[in-house]
């Protein structure tokens, strides 16, 4: 019935199906089983399984959904490690795009097509490229962790080409420009923050999260000092 030898596993031909059947041999004293149409694929597939083995990279974990997998990496990875706003998005990003396009395919048989397809589609929906490379960084993340775990055998992200984010040039105002704008905006109550972004090109949140004696200026001498400056 089988074929055993020169460690490659046993390959043997169903008589119900006519289907071909290998497996070899795991550390557990389990088996792993592989088919397919032809004896050739079969074998092949042992050969590779047993150099993954000789390498420690064979995958032996029970197979499971991506859907299944993302969602307990989520939880019970990434939530106790990460902010509440990297949470939030991550777990949009999961349950808007990655789930119900491919949550249902299993971990191990996930392909880079698969997921090219998933970001092709995506921007033909509309998606800007930016929302398409943070979903191929959360799926690339979610799938390093997946092979450190063991449970595939490489990142088929790194197969994947997200897409480009073209880089938007920025406006910069002149001299002029400037002063225009801080004589339009004074006595206005966004003065300060004006004068300070002006001055500084400090983002929005940097200078939200200032306080007057960061600044050490009076409110009613900021502009003085700042057009006296440029």
């Amino acid at each position: 019935m089988g074929k055993r030898g020169n460690g490659e596993g046993s390959v043997y031909q169903r008589k119900s199906d006519g289907l071909w059947v290998g497996s070899i041999s795991l550390d557990n004293g389990k088996r792993k089983v592989f088919y397919g149409k032809t004896k050739k694929e079969v074998t092949e597939k042992l050969i590779t399984a047993r150099h993954e083995q000789l390498q420690g990279v064979l995958v032996t974990a029970p197979a499971q959904t991506l859907k299944d997998y993302l969602e307990h990496w989520l939880e019970e990875v990434q939530k106790p490690t990460i902010r509440t706003s990297s949470y939030v998005k991550y777990r949009k990003v999961i349950y808007t795009h990655i789930i119900p396009a491919i949550g249902k395919v299993q971990l191990q048989k996930l392909t880079p097509q698969r997921v090219q397809s998933l970001y092709t589609s995506k921007l033909k929906e509309g998606l800007a490229p930016k929302t398409v490379q943070s979903i191929h960084g959360v799926l690339h993340k979610a799938l390093d962790n997946a092979v450190k775990w063991n449970l595939i055998a490489r990142n088929i992200c790194d197969a994947v080409s997200p897409p480009h984010v073209p880089q938007t040039e920025k406006q910069v105002l002149t001299v002029q420009q400037a002063r225009l704008l801080l004589d339009y905006v004074k006595k206005h109550r966004l003065e300060v923050l004006l004068t300070v972004a002006l001055t500084t090109g400090m983002r929005r949140g940097e200078i939200l999260a200032l306080r007057w004696s960061d600044i050490n200026l009076e409110e009613g001498s900021i502009q003085e000092s700042v057009l006296s400056t440029i």
